[in-house]
């Protein structure tokens, strides 16, 4: 399963975010759910990248199955939302993907 561990500040901004363990819903290389996280995951990162012109923090492990991303505490607060904007986007197909898949992923927000 795949597990998404999302940490918000006092502001309920997202200030990092972390995806772990292997959907399993199909045969190596043909698992739709875990091409569909990494998919709109590694988007929205890239699009961060790209349009917010900063780089977050993001350490990956192994051949997949690991991801963190954590943003730098010096954004300004014009980057800081643009950054929000495509992360809540992030999340609603994350939680699109968990509403109809949700055997193979969670989302946690502590």
């Amino acid at each position: 399963m795949i597990q998404v561990l999302v940490t918000r500040n006092e502001q309920s901004h997202i200030i990092d975010f972390e995806l772990s363990g292997h959907a399993e819903s199909g045969p190596y290389g043909h698992d739709l759910v875990c091409a569909a996280v990494s998919a709109v995951s590694f988007g929205a990162v890239n699009a961060v990248i790209e349009l917010c012109e900063f780089e977050p923090v993001i350490e990956q492990e192994g051949e997949g199955g690991y991801l963190r991303v954590e943003l730098p505490d010096s954004l300004s607060p014009n980057m800081l939302e643009k950054a929000q904007v495509l992360l809540e986007g992030m999340m609603i197909s994350l939680e699109t993907i968990e509403r109809d898949y949700g055997q193979y992923i969670t989302i946690v927000e502590p």
